[in-house]
């Protein structure tokens, strides 16, 4: 069930997306949180907000935050842990999604990503200034096009040209959600980190599996991609630890992705049940809210992990290249 290329330390991220109006305050406080518990990364979703806290409820499009300049704020108020920000490739030109990412890069010295997304729906499409959507494979292939014009961007540039390259040399890390197939053949090519929504430890194992042989087919280290498993994470009072599909039961499937409620003690555990199998090399959790699920996931889950020898207690680089333990340069493509 497990994977083929070994088990490091655990990789850990967060989603520091809010509900409501949110500011690069609130979002800097929730990073230096994280940033606490030594997590990898936080993401931050862009143009299209989550639905509301009831996680059974379908998504709804809506304008969300503009995640590069929120990000691009939170980045002096943060030291060492990574910034992603979702911008989608759809109607979106490389030049300008190439020039944001770098200077975001530079503003963090170095520990910038981006998540790419796509617009799939009509309403998205007419948000983003289209009359209708296209299909969701043209879409991925359109993402992947972007992302290798990208990269030649940044290896292209020189210090002092309107695209300088990015600090030392470093591609930022790029991320793609790879759950849904169309997705999956763009993360295996140009992803450095690869996030699956799923509930089940062997369905994790098996996609991990499949991006990690389509890497080697483009030419890469399939062991350089990192694959994590991205759960939503309700760590209320563990009142409802002992209904099936809560706590110790595992993450039971939602509308919005796999949902795991209980305890940070239970998270610890699962956590390290998954870890210890070789199915996944870490975990992106998605807090339903921010802030209280936060600081028991930093205060609690992390500090068991660590405990237990399972997570790093201090981060020993400053790049989020280092953090994930990638080379100094993406592999663009099955190209350096």
């Amino acid at each position: 069930m497990g994977g083929r290329y070994g088990r490091g330390l655990l990789h850990l991220a967060a989603a520091v997306d809010q509900q409501g109006s949110v500011d690069a305050a609130s979002c800097a406080e929730l990073a230096q949180l994280a940033e606490r518990g030594g997590l990898d990364f936080v993401t931050l979703d862009d143009s299209f907000a989550p639905p509301g806290p009831d996680v059974r409820s379908a998504p709804e499009v809506r304008p969300g935050p503009d995640a590069l300049a929120v990000l691009s704020r939170v980045a002096s108020a943060t030291r060492r842990i990574g910034l992603v920000p979702t911008v989608t490739t759809t109607r979106t030109e490389p030049f300008r999604v190439g020039a944001a990412v770098a200077a975001l890069d530079r503003a963090g010295r170095g520990r910038a990503g981006w998540r790419i997304d796509v617009s799939t729906t009509e309403d998205e499409a007419r948000l983003s200034g289209g009359r209708h959507a296209a299909p969701v494979a043209a879409l991925w292939q359109e993402a992947g096009e972007v992302a290798e014009v990208v990269g030649r961007l940044w290896d292209g540039g020189a210090d002092g040209s309107e695209l300088p390259r990015p600090p030392r040399g470093r591609h930022p890390v790029l991320v793609v959600d790879a759950t849904a197939e169309p997705a999956r053949s763009t993360a295996a090519r140009y992803a450095d980190v690869a996030l699956v929504r799923v509930a089940d430890p062997a369905r994790a194992g098996a996609l991990r599996r499949q991006l990690q042989d389509q890497a080697g087919e483009f030419g890469r280290n399939p062991g350089a991609l990192r694959v994590l498993v991205s759960l939503l994470v309700d760590l209320g009072d563990g009142e409802y630890a002992a209904e099936p599909g809560h706590g110790g039961g595992g993450p039971r499937p939602t509308a919005r992705g796999p949902l795991y409620r209980g305890g940070p003690v239970d998270l610890a555990e699962l956590i390290a049940a998954w870890h210890t199998a070789d199915v996944t090399d870490g975990f992106h959790l998605v807090p339903v809210e921010p802030r209280r699920d936060l600081e028991r996931l930093v205060n609690g889950t992390v500090g068991l992990l660590q405990h237990r020898g399972l997570f790093r207690t201090f981060y020993p680089g400053s790049t989020l290249r280092e953090h994930l333990g990638l080379d100094r340069y993406a592999v663009t493509g099955g190209t350096p």
